[in-house]
């Protein structure tokens, strides 16, 4: 599998930045990827990189090893069963990025022809600093291991049951968007007691990356790290008192719950 060719069924911004990732990480030759969008032309730096760039999603799969699906929600069915007599069980993984598709209807939509993926990336996968989950119906170790090598190109790999797959959505890719909402408003604070924009905004983002990269490096619990710089009637202890107070982290966790119930209706 060290030399499979992939093809990427939808080049929007994911599949897209997954490209983009899989080559600055020289996990596959640009010779060897296929990425396929009805306007080609907005695939243009792809291209110029030595990825076939196409609209035809059959010859990509015909041509490709791995296919990794990366449409909307709302036309994977008409095109993967459009796809359905090119998949070949010995031949193809197919590995879907696509939000609320469960691998029953994906092994459906394939025809039981070849073993299926689930991965859950974020957008930090652009960056090659995604947390990806992902899980499986039907696939050898050989294929795990390929899937798993591939995003940990692109960040971490995590594997899950599919039942916490929308917990991960929320979790990893909506957490995207908490944690910026965290940065904006330590900026509007930094703001407050008199930095500049600029200059709020790249001290609490820099933070925020050491904190993150404190946890992921040391293995540490967060509560450890904050009793570091606690100290006694401290201004540290005082902040984060009076940030409970007003409902610091209840309201975040409330968050969570209320994208979490949100995701599955």
């Amino acid at each position: 599998m060290k030399n499979s060719r992939i093809a990427i069924i939808g080049g929007g911004n994911l599949g897209a930045a997954i490209a983009e990732g899989l080559i600055k990480s020289e996990f596959i030759s640009p010779t060897h990827l296929t990425i396929t969008r009805r306007n080609v032309a907005a695939l243009a730096n792809l291209q110029s990189q030595g990825v076939t760039v196409t609209s035809d999603n059959k010859s990509a799969v015909q041509n490709s090893d791995v296919i990794i699906v990366a449409l909307k929600p709302y036309n994977v069915r008409e095109v993967l069963e459009g796809l359905k007599d090119k998949f070949d069980k010995s031949k193809h993984i197919v590995i879907s990025v696509v939000t609320g598709v469960e691998l029953e209807e994906l092994t459906a939509m394939v025809g039981h022809n070849a073993p299926v993926f689930r991965a859950m990336p974020n957008t930090a996968i652009a960056i090659q600093e995604s947390v990806t989950c992902i899980c499986h119906n039907s696939a050898l170790n050989e294929q795990v291991n390929y899937v798993t090598d591939l995003f940990n190109q692109l960040g971490i790999t995590i594997a899950i049951d599919e039942k916490l797959m929308d917990a991960a959505t929320v979790l990893g890719a909506c957490g995207i968007a908490y944690a910026l909402r965290f940065i904006r408003a330590a900026t509007q604070g930094g703001i407050e007691i008199g930095f500049d924009a600029k200059t709020a905004n790249l001290i609490s983002a820099q933070t925020v990356k050491g904190a993150a990269e404190l946890l992921l490096k040391l293995n540490r619990h967060p509560e450890q790290e904050i009793d570091k710089v606690t100290t006694p009637k401290g201004c540290t202890i005082a902040g984060l008192n009076e940030m409970e107070h007003q409902g610091f982290s209840s309201s975040l966790i409330k968050g969570i719950c209320t994208s979490y119930e949100k995701i599955g209706k």
